[in-house]
Formats: C-alpha cells, structure tokens, sequence
C-alpha cells in the first residue's frame, strides 16, 4: 500500500473489506454529441477516452464514477436502465434497471463509495431514490427545506454528506446528511447549467458547468468562482464527474 495518503478519503473506503488507495484527481465528462466515448483528464497525464459501451437505441441521460470500484455508473433513458463499467479493464461489468426511476430527462448520480450506494432525484418530489450498486432499491430519502427534485447532486465522500444542486434567482448547493436534514447551503456567483454536479472532497471544491461559456466552473466552499475547464460540447449536454484515481484495488 503506498504511503501518504489523505485518511479522510482512505478510511471510509477500508470499512467495505476491500481495499482501494486513492490517487490524483481525474475529471471525467462525456456529451450525448458524442456519447460512444468518456473524456479522461488526469491532473498531469494527457487526457484519454474510454469507451462508453453504447448499444443501438441508447441514449445517455446520467453518469457518474466510483472512485473505490473505479466504475463509470452510465443512466439510459427512459431513465431507468444502468450499466456499469470497468474503467482499467475496458469492459461492461454489470446491467440493471431501476424501476421507480423511470423519468424521460434522466437526471445526475451521486455514489457514496464507502458503500457503494447509488443517488437520483425522485422524478416528482424534493427527495432521492438510494439503491445500491447492483441497482437493488434501499430507501427514499426526502430532502429538508427542498421543494421540487434537486438538479444535481453529488457527495462529499470525507464527510459523508449529499449535495444538492437548486435554481432559484441564484443557483445554490445544499449539503444533507444521510437522514435529509440540511446542514448548510450556499450560493454560486455565476449563472451554472443545473444540469449536473461534482465534488473533491479534498480540496473542497464544486464542479459545474457555466451557463455562459463553454466550461465547467470550478467553485470554493463559499461558492466563488476560483477557475475554469474548458469543453469543446454545449455546456448544457455535459455530464460530469470527479475523483480520485485508484493506485491499487484489492477485493
């Protein structure tokens, strides 16, 4: 195992009896222009593709990325269909369907990675649908002081808390605990495309696409602008996500 590791991140993963050590952070994005392929961008190394294992009639309206598994989670429409990927291994690991998502606009996941629990907004109310990583259905969870299905969402894997992305005059980013309640919020300073949202919980920063400019907008924790990512799609057809690349993966 190397050394050197943010425990913050490194603990929870140990707790699954498997063993996964985390390494620099990758972006990943993949747009439904061209959905046969993910866009890899390391923090060093050039940016690479991986391919995405679209079928005939397959059209993508969700992703995400397990860090722990180092796993593309791939959402179909009608909204209900998943299919999961090997990243390092290039291949489909598993397909399922989740029934009470079914919801033609898709919608961004969140994975908690110590359990390997899945999240989507609820198609019709302020809560989301948890189920675990063979698409087995744990729970709906309601969201405290939300009112209609949050946006976005992603997790904060240090804290273990979920993150909610709203509109409103300003977009904002409310942060639940594992029971809904909300523990904080805050308020981006630029216009984002409320379509999809990314967390590093190392440095604590949001990852969103700008409404105005082809970019993902990288924020602080007081939701001010720090820098951006350039895209070559429409900002408002990206998905996104973030994490830490697995060194070594033991199971």
């Amino acid at each position: 195992m190397r050394k050197r590791i943010a425990l913050s991140v490194l603990a929870p993963l140990l707790l699954l009896g498997g063993c996964a050590t985390p390494g620099p952070l990758h972006v990943y994005t993949a747009a439904p222009g061209a959905p046969e392929k993910i866009i890899d961008r390391g923090e060093t190394e050039p940016a690479a593709e991986v391919p995405s294992y679209l079928k005939q009639g397959d059209t993508l309206v969700g992703f995400a990325y397990d860090p722990f598994t180092d796993h593309f989670f791939l959402r179909f429409a009608p909204g209900d269909r998943f299919r999961v990927v090997d990243r390092p291994a290039r291949a489909i690991k598993r397909e399922f369907t989740v029934a009470s998502l079914a919801n033609p606009r898709g919608g961004d996941l969140a994975i908690r990675p110590r359990d390997g629990h899945v999240f989507a907004a609820h198609p019709a109310q302020p809560a989301v649908i948890e189920f675990n990583r063979f698409g087995d259905v744990v729970r709906t969870l309601p969201l405290a002081t939300l009112n209609a299905p949050p946006a976005a969402l992603a997790f904060d894997l240090a804290r273990d808390h979920l993150l909610a992305l709203s509109g409103g005059d300003l977009a904002r980013i409310t942060v639940h605990d594992l029971s809904g309640q909300r523990l904080s919020a805050v308020a981006l300073d630029r216009d984002v495309t409320l379509t999809v949202l990314a967390y590093d919980s190392d440095k604590r920063e949001y990852y969103t696409p700008l409404a105005r400019e082809p970019a993902i907008g990288i924020f602080d924790d007081s939701g001010h602008l720090l820098r951006t990512l350039p895209l070559t799609t429409p900002t408002g057809s990206t998905f996104l996500d973030v994490g830490p690349r697995s060194f070594l993966r033991l199971f």
